[in-house]
């Protein structure tokens, strides 16, 4: 029900554990493409599953490709260079792996075999330049129309007309390489002869290139390279399908868990899988960068092992033109440094997902850092006084990834501040769960882990309003209510005496229980309609009544404090559990108006109930609990009331989010 964009991460103090990639954006797209443009049937596994892979494949089903996916698993039975459909509006996100080789393919499809075909995007698409490719298309004869600003999409690619294929395709090589990339990837379509592509000055980002050319080769194009200024595509290639492709890790995304290890990692190395020393991309060099700053890096085929040698880490000046992409990292990495570090040769920033230099540079300043920028280069001083900042993240996900490294200043600092990312859902573009792979391998200590407490009586709607906000700010919820009912379930399903409190106890750490959405599950079973039986409510009560068992379940809920933070409902959440929550609400309502709610609740399921009788079972419930001799319910004294008598879950969920918003230092 309510998304608001933003994660706050605590201060983070370790790290620790095995990360497995998500297949590489740029491997995966190209393969995609190189797929639908064979002949016959092509199995992708490992196939990255993320925003930029998502907008290739629905275009590749308007354009009449089979498409069959299972997973991270996906057959593609190509066109064999012969369109299907001869027009097709593609909107392609701010995709760029997908945006450039499909503008060019289609170009000289629609030339040889006529057609119309429009390519369109985010708004930030339409700002990323793409003239340089379309001044080259044009060149060879492609009737390309702009249809927004000239030189940028979106745009229509008609056809059918006459190519030029005689003399030499040139095409800049110094503002993206991804030009370059689409020419290669488009030109065996209409290779009667051989064709020559030659680069206007330097070309940048060459790795990239070379997972061009690797993967070309898989699909049956040898391609002649003369250096890095001029290719030449053989007469008379054609795509053939190699049957099956693997997509490798990706290897900017590596760079993230590189920089963590050489930052947190002190006694166990961060293991990550998928890249290694066979790697076909350029982004893998990164670690010689790290290495540089003081990492301590082991590599095998395809694995990588990093932690924390030299600290702090050095600061250097590096040339970053074969790691365009993995360069970000560095310069967050550069704030734990002992000097400042300047990354050169890093024009391509500026025409990525957003302006990244001028975007790195503001958002390290946010954190209190002295930042110098220029056209093609950024200098970061080392960061001392940090700031809580909150992070804009420009939609570009790795901005978003690289910043969450900041959150382990408390490393360098006695005064650790939290960090904000904002919009944090843009890492779908490469990597959909990397926050959540992020926490499974980070350490934070507890009392900086924020803990939101709800109590309140019986039928207030207190796990309905933990739940929401659970959902909007990221956190784990913890509905204590369940937790007896559940112990004795699992205890008489495993066939323990409930008279014997120590054994009963004992299963309580074992027990792997999650909340979501209303619903409770044990392991992977969700038990709650087998909670509300009245027989189970008979277990609860034979196993509460024992010490042991009390004090077990006390420890499993301050276990469920975790990273990024929890929302805790109960009856004594903020008096006993977790009595320094930075936010505790106390949510009332008559007991008339619960009454009213548990009986249209009751009759929707078809049971009969009477609202008189359930008014006064209400009214009693909360006597006893107010008059227990343990944690009796009542409000912390430092706890928010809000009577919701009169509220709707979404005006509820908005004033505890509120009152959230300005606990925070942001």
């Amino acid at each position: 029900m309510f998304k608001i964009p933003f994660l706050d991460l605590p201060p983070l103090r370790g790290a620790a554990g095995t990360v497995r990639l998500p297949g590489s954006k740029s491997i995966s797209n190209r393969v995609l493409l190189l797929a639908a443009l064979s002949e016959g049937r092509t199995v992708v596994r490992d196939l990255l599953a993320s925003d930029d892979t998502a907008v290739m494949l629905d275009a590749l089903r308007a354009l009449g490709c089979g498409v069959a996916q299972d997973d991270d698993t996906v057959s593609i039975v190509g066109l064999g260079g012969k369109l299907l459909a001869k027009h097709a509006k593609l909107f392609l996100g701010n995709a760029g792996t997908a945006m450039r080789p499909l503008t060019a393919a289609l170009a000289l499809l629609a030339a040889t075999q006529g057609g119309s075909f429009e390519v369109s995007g985010v708004a930030r698409m339409h700002e990323r330049p793409i003239g340089d490719l379309v001044d080259a298309l044009r060149g060879l004869g492609c009737a390309i129309d702009d249809l927004g600003n000239p030189g940028y999409p979106p745009l229509r690619l008609n056809g059918p007309t006459a190519l030029a294929l005689a003399t030499p395709v040139r095409v800049r090589g110094d503002v993206s390489s991804q030009f370059l990339t689409a020419l290669l990837l488009a030109l065996p379509l209409v290779a009667e002869r051989d064709i020559r592509i030659e680069v206007i000055g330097e070309l940048i980002s060459k790795p990239y290139i070379e997972i061009t050319l690797a993967l070309l080769a898989r699909f049956g194009i040898d391609v002649r390279r003369e250096g890095w200024q001029a290719f030449v595509i053989p007469a008379g290639s054609r795509y053939r399908s190699p049957g099956e492709v693997f997509v490798e890790g990706d290897a900017s995304s590596a760079s993230y868990f590189v920089g963590l290890g050489a930052i947190a990692a002190t006694d166990t190395p961060i293991r990550i899988e998928g890249v290694g020393s066979e790697s076909l991309q350029g982004d893998v060099r990164f670690i010689e960068a790290a290495a540089a700053m003081g990492a301590d890096v082991k590599a095998g085929p395809n694995w990588l092992e990093v932690r924390r040698g030299a600290w702090p880490l050095k600061g250097l000046t590096l040339d970053c033109n074969h790691i365009p992409d993995a360069a970000m990292t560095l310069a967050v990495m550069a704030l734990y440094a002992d000097g400042p570090t300047t990354l050169t040769n890093i024009a391509s920033w500026r025409v990525k997902e957003t302006d990244r230099i001028a975007a790195m540079a503001t958002e390290l300043r946010k954190l209190g850092a002295t930042v110098d920028e220029g056209p093609d280069w950024i200098r970061v001083q080392p960061l001392q006084d940090w700031k809580a900042a909150a992070i804009h993240t420009y939609d570009d996900h790795r901005v978003a990834m690289c910043f969450s490294l900041a959150a382990f200043n408390g490393l360098v600092t006695d005064a650790a501040v939290p960090v904000r990312i904002l919009e944090p859902q843009c890492v779908a573009k490469t990597f959909p769960d990397y926050f959540e792979t992020l926490f499974g391998v980070v350490t934070a200590n507890a009392a900086d882990i924020p803990v939101i407490t709800i109590d309140g009586p019986t039928a207030s709607g207190k796990g309905t309003l933990a739940d929401e906000v659970g959902k909007a700010l990221g956190f784990g919820v913890l509905d204590s209510g369940a937790l007896y009912r559940v112990t004795g379930l699992a205890a008489r399903r495993a066939g323990l005496d409930l008279d014997d409190g120590a054994a009963v106890a004992a299963i309580v750490p074992s027990l792997r229980l999650r909340f979501s959405e209303g619903h409770v599950f044990l392991g992977t079973e969700d038990v709650s309609a087998r909670l509300r039986a009245e027989a189970t409510g008979l277990l609860a009560s034979q196993v509460a009544v024992h010490p042991q068992v009390r004090a077990a379940l006390h420890q499993l809920q301050l276990d469920f404090r975790r990273l990024p933070g929890l929302v805790a409902d109960g009856r004594d959440m903020g008096t006993a559990l977790f009595p320094a929550a930075p936010l505790k609400v106390f949510l009332t309502a008559s007991a008339a108006t619960r009454a009213e709610r548990r009986y249209k609740q009751l009759i929707s399921k078809g049971i009969s109930a009477n609202i008189e009788s359930l008014r006064e079972d209400l009214e009693a419930r909360d006597e006893r609990d107010k008059n227990r001799s343990a944690s009796p319910l009542e409000p912390a004294q430092d706890a928010l009331l809000l009577d919701n008598s009169a509220l709707g879950i979404e005006e509820s969920v908005t004033q505890v989010l509120g009152w959230w918003q300005r606990r925070r230092p942001f």
